[in-house]
């Protein structure tokens, strides 16, 4: 399959038979690298990376992967870029083309990786915007199928705020590969928007799949992957804090919700995680509004039906498999060696 060239900006512009093989070769370059082999197929090529948003694992899984490729990376933070500021997207992506063979972009609206992918003349990755998160959904699905066998048929309940960029995500990446999705959450407010809800069940009704919103803990029932995300973003006022934690805590992540599902089923989050007091942030709110725990108990996070580590390892993995599928590269295997 060829997508030399391609962009990745959302799950919604890929096939199912993309993803599923952007998914394999993510494998394949994950025991490549479990092997100690080196594969540098994009030796001397260099990417950049844009981050109005800064990120642990988003930074770190582009760096390494571009360097196991052979590639070079230049970082530019919120503070290193005049995008937007003192220099529009669209003159931004034309210099950039001119030195690079690739940019991501980690930031805010779509509609700006959009535009710079739309005016560069090399493959523009979404890091993350406020709308989509692709490459976690490809890491997301690479730890399904490690873990339970395979992503299809595969029961999907996501818990608490499902209007942004992971909710929506996840309601594409299970449309398009024939998964069932269910939002719960106390309120329509915290659902995807209709018109992409709409999208998804068409696409659901091809694969197979089903897209479905519920207020009831009983949607838990069964599923064989329980989801969540943070409930509060930093620089938010404090009484929309307030308001969200009160709503949401019913639908907190907690041992008794994860004894609804199968028990073979697994707890994913893809990080960072409010589940104990040992951060900055996580005291202050203890501090505000008396929680010791968000989204998720730290009794669930640190279980043995949690992989949210294994799927923070898979973001450099995933990662790995869209730059060298869109920079034009995958491994030639023979007889378990790269050549």
């Amino acid at each position: 399959m060829n997508l030399k060239g391609r962009d990745f900006l959302t799950l919604c512009d890929f096939t199912a038979e993309e993803i599923e093989y952007l998914i394999e070769l993510s494998a394949t370059l994950k025991k490549i690298k479990k092997s100690g082999q080196i594969w540098e197929p994009l030796k001397g090529k260099q990417i950049a990376l844009i981050f109005e948003k800064t990120s642990t694992r988003t930074r770190c899984a582009f760096e390494v992967a571009a360097h196991d490729l052979g590639m070079h990376t230049t970082y530019l933070d919120p503070s290193g870029s005049q995008i937007g500021k003192k220099e529009s997207i669209a003159d931004t992506a034309k210099v950039l083309t001119t030195m690079f063979d690739g940019i991501e972009y980690r930031g805010f609206g779509q509609e700006i990786v959009q535009e710079l992918a739309d005016c560069a003349d090399v493959p523009v990755w979404n890091g993350l915007t406020n709308e989509f998160h692709p490459t976690q959904l490809l890491a997301d699905m690479l730890t399904i199928k490690e873990k339970l066998g395979s992503v299809k048929g595969k029961k999907i309940v996501y818990f608490g705020d499902a209007r942004y960029n992971m909710g929506n995500s996840w309601m594409v990446a299970a449309s398009k590969m024939g998964m069932h999705f269910t939002a719960c959450a106390p309120d329509d407010k915290y659902f995807p928007e209709e018109e992409l809800q709409e999208k998804c069940r068409a696409w659901a009704r091809e694969s197979g799949g089903s897209i479905n919103m519920s207020k009831d803990l009983s949607a838990a029932d069964g599923a064989d992957v329980v989801y969540t995300d943070v409930w509060v973003s930093m620089g938010e006022p404090y009484e929309k804090w307030e308001a969200r934690i009160r709503e949401l805590m019913p639908y907190q992540v907690n041992a008794s919700l994860m004894a609804r599902a199968k028990e073979s089923a697994i707890f994913m989050h893809c990080l960072p995680s409010f589940h104990d007091l040992n951060t900055g942030i996580a005291k202050e709110l203890h501090e505000r509004f008396g929680v010791t725990e968000l989204e998720v108990t730290d009794e669930v996070f640190r279980s043995e039906q949690s992989v949210v580590f294994e799927e923070a390892e898979n973001r450099m993995h995933t990662i790995k498999a869209v730059m060298a599928a869109t920079l034009g590269e995958e491994p030639c295997i023979v007889q378990g060696t790269v050549i």
